[in-house]
């Protein structure tokens, strides 16, 4: 066990949906050409002026409101002073001593089952920088403007997390809230949600933090732990050599693994801070924060607790259905059509076949080829006795390779499970005659040779005997 306690504190950057820029009309579609979505308020033109996007400014309140946070009526914008090349300005418009959203929280769920909160300390509006592009050029960079001015959210987590796993369940539940409040698309290889890890090391038992280093730009979970694990080890390594930790910026190698320096860690007073001029405070009222609380949606917490009350599901179960929205209302339309009684019978479909498909294939349920109307018609056929659930699943395949429906396809391959209560004594009568040995010692006493009559029935119904048809005829058979 380590005597060194790890301390994390996030800063995540979530990409808000909006059409428009924070502060001009330029689009924020991904995937234009390089610096064709780049107006000239995106780029510093001298005498043009900022004009707050009001989409941006629901959107946090929405997020607000949905982490229990104190949405503030009065926000200040504020110029925050640094030297990037893809940053036109020469300053970042953001928040500074005056953000839109104060003191949240959050609950994670932990390997235990135990649930933490972690504080969230603010998150505030600002515009997202240029990117510079070093690999398609020998000898120099370009400069892609077009993210310049697109709306930014950042989300900083007060340092509540003790390991990178409590960290990406952290990271992971806000990267699912964002997506149900229809504020962010959460996709982090183009950039929309991404993260900076704030990591220090202390003494178990030691009240004062250690000193820290941010690890920036991290878009991707796996990529987030190994980070965080790197840079654990590599200041613990420090500390018991007779070292000390530097405050400063690293990167995260994923080809190596490894964290490197950057920079020293800027301090606030580093950026000189001032509230920028050219834009008034935002000033918001309770009839706007109500009104935007009126649009959101069923959380995923209340919609995991319902799934908990309502359909008697596992608290795993219901945390996998809803871990995105779309995933939860695919698992809804199935129950919608199926019909109460069979929420187990549908999670675990949805959970298994389904999933297992859709991560086959690398796509999301949004485009899977089996509808949720279509997966509903499959599980009726295994409720009403039609299929075994193991025929099921050969049934599932082809749906989702031939674009058909279950009934055509048990009936186009004959697949309809045998319910004949005769018919199946006539194969037990003939499979206990062919096995005089085995019946001889399963009466002796070798219960476990049961097995071995079952798979010989299934074997020779090519799989479609009703299964409790056959357990219990062949318990009354073999006991003689």
């Amino acid at each position: 066990m380590s005597s060194f306690e790890t301390v994390i504190g996030l800063e995540i950057h979530a990409q808000l949906a909006t059409k428009t820029k924070i502060f001009s009309s330029a689009s924020t579609a991904f995937g234009a050409a390089p610096n064709s979505q780049a107006n000239l308020v995106d780029l510093g033109y001298p005498g043009v002026l900022p004009v707050l996007n009001l989409e941006a400014v629901r959107m946090a309140t929405k997020f607000g409101l949905a982490i229990g946070a104190t949405v503030s009526q009065r926000s200040v914008f504020a110029r925050k002073n640094y030297f990037y090349p893809d940053l036109p300005k020469g300053y970042q418009i953001s928040q500074y001593e005056k953000p839109i959203v104060e003191k949240g929280r959050m609950d994670i769920l932990l390997e235990d089952g135990s649930v933490k909160t972690v504080g969230i300390t603010r998150a505030h509006l600002e515009e997202d920088a240029g990117k510079s592009l070093h690999e398609d050029f020998q000898g120099f960079s370009g400069i892609d403007l077009n993210r310049a001015g697109t709306p930014l959210l950042e989300i900083v987590s007060e340092p509540d997390m003790r390991s990178a796993k409590e960290a990406i369940a952290y990271l992971k539940k806000i990267h699912t809230l964002v997506r149900y409040l229809e504020i962010c698309d959460g996709n982090m290889q183009e950039g929309s949600f991404r993260c900076d890890a704030n990591v220090s090391v202390r003494p178990v038992g030691q009240e004062k933090f250690g000193t820290r280093c941010e690890i920036k730009n991290l878009n991707s979970f796996r990529f987030i732990e190994k980070a965080i694990n790197y840079e654990v080890a590599r200041q613990i390594d420090i500390i018991e050599g007779g070292g000390t930790i530097r405050q400063e910026t690293r990167l995260y190698d994923p080809d190596r693994g490894e964290t490197r320096a950057l920079r020293s860690k800027e301090e606030a007073n580093d950026y000189r801070y001032f509230p920028d001029p050219d834009l008034l405070p935002v000033a918001i009222d309770t009839a706007f924060i109500d009104a935007v609380r009126r649009t959101l949606p069923e959380l995923p917490d209340e919609k995991a607790a319902r799934y908990i009350e309502k359909f008697s599901l596992s608290a795993y179960d219901a945390g996998v259905l809803t871990a995105s929205r779309e995933m939860a209302d695919y698992y809804e339309a199935v129950l919608a059509a199926l019909g109460a009684g069979q929420e187990k019978l549908a999670a675990n479909w949805v959970m298994g076949e389904l999933s297992g498909a859709l991560n086959k294939d690398g796509i999301e349920v949004t485009a899977s080829r089996v509808d949720a109307g279509r997966l509903a018609g499959l599980l009726k056929r295994i409720v009403d006795e039609t299929i075994s659930g193991k025929i099921a699943k050969e049934v599932f395949e082809s749906m989702w390779a031939e674009d058909k429906d279950a009934d055509a396809i048990i009936e186009s391959k004959g697949l309809k499970q045998i319910t004949d209560t005769g018919a199946i004594e006539k194969v037990i009568d003939e499979i206990m005659a062919a096995n005089p040995k085995q019946l001889a010692d399963y009466r002796s006493g070798k219960d476990k040779l049961f097995g071995f009559f079952v798979g010989q029935v299934m074997k020779v119904t090519g799989g479609k005997a009703n299964p409790a048809q056959v357990n219990d005829l062949l318990k009354r058979k073999l006991a003689g």
